[in-house]
């Protein structure tokens, strides 16, 4: 039996969340389970509960993201949240930012395999595409790093006033408390916990929103973010 087979059908929620997107869902899903499990970007332990685990805790995302913004999802792996986000919001425009050859590679392909006009699949670290990648409205992240850490990758690519939205698990309280002072330099200006998926997952998805004032990143960031500007425009004079 492969690890395609072992995939259980999509729950009635599914259908609920994704609407007239639900078969690229479903599509989506079968490619997690066979060719992402193949190329070790998801573990196989991992097939039975993407449903409820990985699609559907993500794509519940999607409650506190605003309408029409720009979304960088940092640290995008096999596409979670980004992907599951794009399938329920053709509204956003959204960079799937993974530094993972094959990562990229199965982004890309999912991406043109699902129509997905609206997502752009770039091969890079936060820290390396600080100034070259347009500022955005909402960072998104799952599973990638500490928060403090997970902050300093994620916030300096923002707008001014934009904000980071990060997956977490039941340890996010002691996060956002042990983060604090690292997220106050950053330029957060309220930083809090919200629950989200009432009647679609449970237990709820947990979301740590980082909010910035007109510095996203602090003083250190604006600085590296205006040299490399000034950088992109010398090279596009050339």
């Amino acid at each position: 039996m492969t690890e395609a087979a072992e995939l259980p059908p999509a729950p009635e929620q599914a259908r609920t969340v994704f609407g007239e997107r639900f078969p690229d869902a479903v599509r989506y899903a079968e490619l997690l389970a066979d060719t992402g499990v193949q190329r070790g970007l998801i573990g196989p332990r991992e097939v039975p509960r993407l449903w409820e685990r990985h699609l559907l805790n993500c794509a519940v995302l999607s409650e506190v993201v605003p309408e029409g913004v720009t979304v960088c999802d940092v640290g995008s792996g096999a596409g979670l949240p980004g992907i599951p986000l794009a399938l329920v919001r053709g509204d956003l425009k959204i960079t799937l930012l993974e530094p993972l050859l094959r990562r990229t590679n199965f982004l890309t392909e999912v991406v043109e395999l699902l129509g997905l006009d609206h997502v752009t699949v770039v091969r890079g670290r936060a820290e390396e595409v600080l100034g070259t990648l347009s500022p955005v409205h909402v960072v998104t992240a799952r599973a990638v790093a500490p928060l403090d850490r997970l902050a300093g990758w994620g916030v300096p690519l923002l707008r001014p006033y934009g904000e980071m939205l990060a997956l977490k698990g039941d340890t996010a309280e002691e996060e956002v408390k042990a983060a604090g002072a690292a997220l106050s330099k950053l330029g957060a200006e309220s930083v809090s916990v919200v629950h989200v998926g009432e009647g679609i997952v449970d237990p709820l998805s947990t979301v740590v929103r980082v909010e910035v004032g007109e510095s996203p990143g602090g003083v250190r960031f604006a600085a590296k973010r205006a040299k490399a500007a000034r950088t992109g425009r010398a090279r596009r004079r050339r």
